[in-house]
């Protein structure tokens, strides 16, 4: 007779309080789309490389794919369905949308949340800074312009200022 080991893990998600069983080798990013239906967690690559699994893990962006559900026991995590206010768009997805930050749109729940771990740790940041932290995660589809002068126009608009000409 075979038993399956299991760990009990308790999290928050967005705002909720999840306690779950879990197998050890349970990926976070299965977790988040298969227990707790939060499919706006892409899967990509599978191996860290592409960042469409990037969430939020205590405020600092991290691959999904690439974490088991067991080491987020205790933490807060963030995905991109913690984002919008029902039907109001965060800021940040407003300028994107404002932007045409995205096109497939594959890329686009990673990006958002490595765009708001950049604006929180840096409120000002310009064209060329934008470009260099979202440079982590892969977009076939854009050429990262619109997605970088969605950043700066977010923080800008978060700042009460306006975002810099400055095209990096």
């Amino acid at each position: 007779m075979t038993t399956t080991e299991t760990h009990s893990i308790s999290l928050t998600v967005n705002g909720r309080t999840v306690d779950d069983t879990v197998e050890p080798r349970l990926s976070l990013a299965d977790f988040l789309r298969k227990r707790l239906s939060l499919v706006g967690t892409h899967l990509g690559c599978e191996q860290g490389a592409c960042g469409a699994c990037t969430i939020l893990v205590d405020g600092q962006s991290a691959r999904s794919c690439l974490m088991l559900a067991v080491q987020a026991d205790g933490s807060t995590v963030e995905t991109v369905e913690g984002l919008a206010n029902g039907a109001e768009l965060h800021p940040l997805q407003e300028a994107f949308r404002q932007t045409q930050g995205l096109q497939c749109g594959y890329c686009t729940p990673g990006m958002l949340m490595r765009s708001l771990e950049l604006i929180r740790d840096n409120p000002t940041i310009n064209a060329e800074q934008a470009r260099e932290g979202v440079a982590s995660n892969l977009c076939r589809c854009t050429g990262y312009q619109y997605i970088v002068e969605a950043v700066v126009e977010a923080a800008a608009n978060q700042a009460g200022t306006q975002p810099s000409q400055d095209r990096g």
